[in-house]
């Protein structure tokens, strides 16, 4: 069953997202998740985690960003934009790095994220 929310809800959820994560905020961008969120990303197998690309759960969640941003402790996301529809918001940013990304983060009814899968530029 699709879930409709209102397109600010979603670019004010993608905003607190980005805040949170330019905080360095952990357990705060972990509130936004679902307890059983599943997350996709080519870079959960580069740093040891599920050979899939995919980590589920917040527990799981929590292990992998937590490696994730001891190696990064420049981290900065700089939002460049935000797309949304009925039941996601697509976070367009840049890292400190300059790379551009895209993370597209998934809501349920009770505007939590279920499922996040970061797109990065095929070259």
């Amino acid at each position: 069953m699709s879930q409709h929310h209102q397109p600010a809800e979603l670019a004010a959820l993608g905003r607190t997202w980005v805040e949170a994560w330019n905080a360095r905020d952990l357990e705060r961008v972990l509130t936004l998740y679902d307890e059983a969120a599943v997350m996709t990303s080519d870079r959960i197998p580069l740093l040891g985690f599920e050979a899939s690309g995919t980590v589920r759960g917040k527990d799981a969640l929590r292990a992998y960003w937590g490696k994730a941003l001891a190696l990064v402790p420049n981290l900065h996301f700089s939002l460049i934009d935000l797309f949304v529809s009925p039941d996601s918001v697509v976070v367009f940013y840049e890292n400190e790095r300059g790379k551009r990304i895209c993370e597209y983060l998934r809501v349920n009814a009770e505007g939590k994220i279920v499922q996040g899968s970061a797109n990065h530029l095929a070259h």
